[in-house]
């Protein structure tokens, strides 16, 4: 089969076609023919070796497919189920092997594209919502990169709770898409000190969360920008990592709290994985939640994906067709 690795840690140049032999799956793992993989920056964070792996990089947190084989000891799956995936990494390759009890189920009117497009995006913007600070009627929050793929889903999911949203982005075209993502307040950070213009919109009260996938260039503002024991969740690093920093500011700036939180830890278990995977579904399937596809690239050109992707001139998703 085809497959993308990485054996020296780098630039995207460093996305390498190869063949390799189609994987068997073993106990308690369902063998999964990819259809769609989506492109993250996760996927970058491998790639470059900022996150750790073995040597050859298995590329790819997330996808969509049809079960072609099951090991010993599989309930959760069956061949011919379609199922959709995060955080298992190797879904840049036409099979992977995946332990069954991390695949869901896709319902019958949502598409493998739509399905890829959500999954790790989707359910991140599920438990920043929901788990991370749990939105309700009423509250306030700034999502940074509101037209991006995660953003733009963060977006809609704190609209749908009752929230009011701030958004930035860098130009006119893509505060449109913000705007289409649910965001009541867009504010262009190309043209004004976005702290600055939280507070000016509420009034010198400052917001109740952050969701933050950026990092280094916006890690100071997005602080300024909260009420007093506001949270901020650091979810990214798209700019690169926050560098140390005095957490008296903390306290300085109103007693705020700050996570780092990963979407890992917020499945620890089969059934916040089927809670979180099922309401995004659902929702996709409702037409209350709606991935924005932007690209759809073959899988051999995975490296024009991730150099658009780090070049931050994409306002949606991008998604890999394998088979």
């Amino acid at each position: 089969m085809k497959a993308i690795q990485v054996h020296t840690p780098g630039g995207a140049e460093q996305l390498q076609l190869v063949e390799v032999p189609v994987p068997q799956p073993g106990p308690r793992q369902a063998l999964v023919r990819v259809a769609v993989s989506g492109v993250n920056f996760i996927d970058i964070y491998f790639r470059t070796g900022l996150y750790k792996s073995d040597i050859p990089i298995a590329i790819g947190c997330e996808g969509a497919g049809t079960v072609e084989a099951v090991g010993a000891e599989v309930t959760e799956v069956a061949p011919g189920d379609r199922v959709a995936w995060a955080m298992p990494r190797g879904s840049y390759a036409e099979y992977t092997a995946i332990a069954a009890a991390q695949l869901v189920p896709i319902p019958a009117h949502v598409d493998f594209s739509s399905a890829a497009a959500a999954m790790l995006q989707g359910m991140t913007a599920h438990y920043l919502t929901h788990s991370t600070y749990a939105l309700k009627a009423g509250d306030s929050c700034l999502v940074h990169a509101a037209a991006g793929g995660a953003g733009g889903l963060v977006a809609q999911a704190a609209k749908m709770l009752g929230a009011r949203v701030f958004g930035t982005v860098s130009t006119e075209a893509k505060a449109a898409v913000a705007r289409g993502n649910g965001v009541d307040d867009v504010i262009l950070y190309t043209q004004v000190e976005f702290d600055a213009e939280v507070r000016r919109l509420t009034g010198g009260k400052g917001v109740d969360v952050v969701y933050d996938s950026v990092g280094r260039t916006t890690f100071e503002k997005s602080l300024n920008c909260l009420r007093p024991r506001g949270l901020l969740a650091l979810f990214g690093q798209s700019s690169g990592s926050v560098p140390p920093f005095d957490i008296t500011g903390l306290n300085t700036k109103g007693s705020l709290f700050l996570s780092r939180p990963s979407l890992g830890h917020y499945l620890l278990t089969r059934e916040e994985l089927l809670w979180r995977a099922g309401d995004v579904l659902k929702w996709i399937e409702e037409g209350k939640l709606r991935p924005r596809v932007e690209r759809v690239y073959p899988l051999a050109d995975a490296a024009a994906a991730h150099r658009d992707l780090e070049g931050r001139s994409t306002t949606g998703k991008l998604l890999l067709a394998v088979s």
